[in-house]
């Protein structure tokens, strides 16, 4: 199972595995962002605790970058452009799962997810503003 951040950007991007924040560089203008491989990390253990039935090995993360930027950097592990994550999904062919464990596990999923509305959206941004102010 895939925990997937997809992110669009463009311009240049320089990223590191390890660094907190990552930079794209847009014509003259640099702007910095959080690192996506440990705000996706944070996903994959929320998933991992609705899903504790699981192998915490059994749910994986991945970045993939969906806008024409640019890494200038070597791209980091688990990180993809759309093509490269299609051909790396296309090559998982073992099955590690039953269909019916994952219908029951996109269940599980749906019933806890919060609902998609403005204002979950709006507390989430408030969430990420507070936490990273805080971190600051």
């Amino acid at each position: 199972m895939f925990v997937i951040e997809t992110k669009d950007y463009k311009g240049w991007l320089f990223a590191h595995e390890s660094q907190a924040k990552w930079t794209q560089v847009l014509f003259h203008w640099k702007f910095r962002f959080q690192n996506p491989i440990v705000q996706n990390r944070r996903h994959v253990m929320a998933v991992q605790s609705l899903l504790d039935f699981l192998p915490p090995e059994a749910v994986k993360s991945a970045v993939v970058f969906t806008g024409d930027a640019e890494f200038k950097t070597d791209i980091p592990r688990g990180v993809f452009r759309v093509p490269e994550f299609l051909g790396f999904v296309r090559g998982q062919t073992e099955e590690v799962m039953s269909l019916n464990r994952v219908q029951f596990c996109v269940g599980r999923l749906e019933t806890e997810r919060l609902a998609v509305t403005r204002q979950t959206d709006i507390e989430h941004i408030e969430n990420i503003r507070r936490k990273h102010d805080d971190a600051a």
